[in-house]
């Protein structure tokens, strides 16, 4: 039987005790296997391993010896419980292996539960999953996951409570990140709120997120979109003290400006456009975004990317001048830029 995206959810959250068995294929092999390691917990209980109840095949050595795989369905374990074969990386090769073993599949066989690969919609294997009266077919694609599935995750890291913000936060990384590391971020929330009975907050989040950004540049930039100018030659010596290039510097400032200039363009308001900025914007530094754009106006933004647009292109030509005295400057300028506020 063919499942539905909707409905192999239910399927993997609650998998069919009764069926021979499953096929689960997808693109991404990280997602298939986290899928199929649910499933095979849920049909078997933790203890199916030590109690040889689950009986591993490779895809290839069925090539040489295709009568292997009946025969495990059929064998008699030693301990009481539910049983499964478990077949990775199979191929349209094996179809009629696989149609055979689920032909003479009978209530009590052990469960054949297959991962595999991508599958075009013609594929021989699918076909025989998705024909099968008592087996079922599930494909794993890149949508990100919705609601249901991200509560189901924050359930299995052991959270709880999460509220409104941090769960829209958390729908907005999902559409962001790829669905392994998605779910690695999970995972840290749960270790990082363990012990913690309070609801998730956007600050949790900010802690265990995959933010692309330099956290040592973090204090002088906002000096200077907060016209704290008096801040800047410290941590400026302290950043060279660190190595940070006057380049990298550079870069930095303007990816600052440029996603305080792009949210400040949303249509839907400076909250919509701090949402809408990929890597997703968090927490206290999303509270921070947002006060840094009510002391700007647009135009303003656009003269300060301008700058340091010139600033850049100075640094990586031949001029003998001080680079880090030219960023300094800079900063200087747009501090003093943003200390106009929006008279």
């Amino acid at each position: 039987m063919k499942l539905s995206s909707r409905d192999a959810g239910a399927y993997f959250r609650n998998p069919d005790p009764k069926a021979a068995g499953c096929l689960i294929y997808g693109e991404d092999a990280v997602r298939v296997t986290q899928l199929r390691t649910g499933v095979l917990g849920a049909l078997l209980g933790p203890e199916a391993e030590a109690e040889m109840r689950l009986a591993r095949m490779q895809a290839a050595d069925l090539r040489s010896d295709a009568a292997a795989l009946l025969d495990a369905v059929k064998a008699v374990g030693f301990f009481p419980g539910p049983r499964a074969v478990l077949v990775e990386q199979a191929t349209d090769g094996l179809a009629p292996v696989f149609a055979a073993a689920l032909a003479d599949w009978k209530p009590g066989d052990a469960q054949i539960v297959v991962t595999a690969g991508i599958l075009p919609k013609r594929s021989a294997l699918r076909k025989v999953f998705e024909e099968s009266k008592t087996a079922y077919a599930a494909g794993v694609y890149d949508d990100p996951p919705g609601r249901a599935e991200i509560e189901e995750l924050l359930r299995a890291a052991g959270v709880e409570e999460v509220d409104r913000t941090a769960m829209t936060d958390l729908e907005t990384l999902a559409r962001t990140l790829s669905a392994g590391d998605f779910r690695q971020t999970i995972e840290k929330l749960g270790l990082y709120k363990r012990g913690d009975a309070t609801p998730v907050a956007p600050a949790d989040l900010e802690a265990v997120a995959p933010l692309s950004r330099e956290a040592e540049l973090d204090d002088i930039l906002h000096a200077t979109a907060e016209a704290a100018s008096e801040t800047i030659g410290p941590v400026l010596s302290r950043l060279k003290a660190q190595g940070v290039a006057p380049v990298t510097l550079c870069i930095a400032a303007l990816r600052h400006f440029r996603a305080l200039h792009a949210a400040a363009c949303h249509p839907g308001g400076a909250e919509a456009g701090l949402s809408a900025q990929r890597p997703p914007v968090f927490g206290p530094r999303r509270d921070r975004l947002k006060r840094q754009l009510s002391r700007w106006r647009r135009a303003q933004l656009e003269t300060a990317i301008s700058m340091l647009v010139e600033t850049d292109l100075a640094l990586r030509s031949s001029t003998e001048a001080p680079q880090m005295a030219m960023m300094e400057r800079t900063l200087i300028r747009l501090a003093m830029l943003s200390a106009q506020g929006r008279r």
